[in-house]
């Protein structure tokens, strides 16, 4: 088998300082043999030096268009536009198959190029649970952002912080809050029910059991929501724009941590767009106020600690990428899409 060659480009978003390789685990590949290549970036949150004292190659930015044929190209969020054909086989989140918008599209240009998409969010063991994910962080940010924006606390633009930092502002005072995470039991429910904890509140769980049969009534009775749930097939959604103009309702802080919008599988259709952190919190309804947040890069707010969780989950994956595993069923999950998607356009293709 030949060397693995591992290329980290640069997150073109400038709001994304975060890396799914941190300089010690970038250490720990090139000491196993993985020839690992960094482009310089000006906002990722470890520095291209330490990159080069962990033995990596250094590359110019967005030089990754240009990789020798071979190379993994890794990275987190989308990709620029250009180049329109895809040639290498790219590891990040690509959110292309659940009919998000642009999702086509980005299947299209690997097609072109006869490269391949290896999807974070579908690299999963053998019971569908991912392996590497940013998901308790995501929960930790959703529900502080949350609980800041109903304090009337929360400064915009937001900028990157500390996890000491942001739970001082938590613990800062203000009443305890009527909360509710829907999705509780899982990772991102998990940072949230925890981040509720050092805001001094202890909010509603709700999971599997009481989403089943969901009591909107119940939901709308609490003053702040976060919502963690992913769904990977159509549900009821949780609220509605109906649900929204019930007399008596008393939610009025809401933060999708999920982010799904555009899907037909999106469980909070009452949106048509993220927040940004420019402006983070979106008023969805004037009297009674009702409040939106939601982004879709979350725990790069937190980029340093998130960084290092994730990568720890995704180093320890590398060395086993091509044999097959959790990477052969992301790839065939890829060629599924690409399919689907070559069925639906008269293009039956071998991929």
């Amino acid at each position: 088998m030949s060397e693995l060659h591992l290329w980290l480009r640069h997150e073109t978003r400038t709001t994304e300082r975060r890396t799914p390789i941190v300089p010690s685990d970038a250490r720990r590949l090139v000491e196993s043999g993985v020839a690992l290549t960094v482009e310089r970036s000006p906002q990722r949150v470890f520095p291209i030096e330490a990159y080069e004292e962990a033995g990596c190659r250094v590359a110019g930015t967005g030089s990754w268009v240009s990789a020798p044929p071979d190379a993994v190209v890794v990275g987190l969020k989308e990709l620029p536009d250009e180049p329109g054909e895809l040639r290498h086989r790219h590891i990040f989140f690509g959110h292309a198959y659940k009919g998000q918008p642009g999702a086509a599209a980005l299947l299209r240009r690997f097609l072109a190029g006869g490269g391949a998409l290896l999807d974070l969010e579908y690299l999963v063991d053998e019971d569908g649970r991912r392996l590497a994910a940013f998901g308790y962080w995501a929960g930790y940010l959703g529900a502080a952002l949350a609980v800041l924006q109903h304090r009337g606390a929360l400064r915009a633009p937001l900028r990157p912080t500390s996890k000491r930092e942001l739970d001082a502002e938590l613990a800062g005072g203000g009443a305890e809050l009527k909360a509710l995470v829907v999705g509780a039991l899982g990772r991102s429910g998990r940072g949230a029910r925890d981040a509720l904890a050092v805001a001094g509140t202890e909010p509603t769980c709700w999971d599997l059991a009481e989403t089943r049969d969901l009591d909107r009534k119940a939901l709308l009775e609490h003053e702040l929501m976060v919502n963690t749930v992913l769904t990977t097939r159509p549900i009821p959604p949780f609220l509605t724009d109906k649900d929204l103009d019930e007399p008596g309702r008393r939610l009025r802080t809401l933060c999708d941590v999920t982010c799904d919008v555009g899907s037909p599988w999106n469980v909070l259709p009452i949106y048509d767009a993220t927040t940004r952190w420019e402006q983070p919190a979106r008023r969805l309804r004037e009297d009674p106020v009702l409040d939106l947040i939601a982004i879709d890069n979350l725990p790069s707010l937190l980029p340093r600690e998130a960084s290092t969780d994730f990568s720890a989950a995704l180093v320890a994956l590398l060395p086993d990428f091509g044999a097959g595993g959790a990477w052969g069923r992301c790839l065939e999950r890829f060629r599924e899409a690409s399919r689907e998607l070559g069925s639906e356009e008269g293009e039956l293709r071998d991929v």
